[in-house]
């Protein structure tokens, strides 16, 4: 039995326009536990309705950012043990050091560091393995043949908790010149002097 036929078209539509309208105030909260309280039909605040799932950051690489120009970004899912899934719950992960690579039709991360789960004993698993990442079939082979190409290469960018699944952000990327890198330096002076000047100029 469908929503619209319990509810009706009317109420249904009103519910609708309701739910949009508190999504646009920022108040996804309020939402949501009108929801659990029974005010709204759960199906109308679900997932797609309610917007994307929670995400959060469990490790970073900022030197990518720093030696690379990032081209196209991708989110992988990641192979990883029980044990492993808990360290990183805690934010016991870095990916300063990892790097990535095509292998027979699949891409994996090298240098990853997840620290032992505390009460894993026997089931943790060596830090820096190599783990697989899960990405389909096509953005693989678009990657492969990318990568062939001079000056292309893969790097992680993020680790982070999305719903209950752990992410990996990676990029197709260009290595940056030493000029560039220089360039980017001086931008990012320019820009820590005007945001000084602009706060000095706010105190008087």
């Amino acid at each position: 039995m469908s929503v619209r036929s319990v509810y009706g078209s009317r109420a249904v539509s009103g519910y609708l326009k309701l739910i949009k309208q508190l999504k646009n105030m920022e108040m996804v909260p309020l939402l949501r536990c009108l929801c659990k309280r029974g005010f709204f039909y759960l199906g109308l605040c679900g997932k797609d309705n309610m917007g994307k799932e929670s995400k959060k950051l469990i490790a970073n690489n900022k030197k990518a950012y720093h030696d690379y120009f990032i081209e196209e970004t991708y989110e992988a899912g990641i192979s990883l043990a029980g044990t492993e899934v808990k360290s990183m719950r805690m934010g016991k992960c870095s990916i300063k050091e990892s790097f990535l690579k095509v292998d027979n039709g699949q891409v994996y991360i090298y240098g990853m560091h997840v620290s032992p789960y505390e009460k894993g004993n026997i089931f943790n698993k060596d830090p820096p393995r190599v783990r697989k990442l899960l990405l389909h079939k096509a953005e693989i082979n678009r990657l492969n043949g990318k990568i062939a190409e001079k000056g292309y290469t893969l790097v992680p960018l993020e680790v982070y908790l999305k719903g209950s699944l752990v992410k990996v952000e990676i990029a197709l990327a260009k290595g940056k010149k030493l000029y560039d890198k220089r360039e980017d330096i001086a931008k990012k002076d320019q820009r820590r002097e005007a945001e000084r000047e602009y706060k000095i100029s706010k105190m008087y």
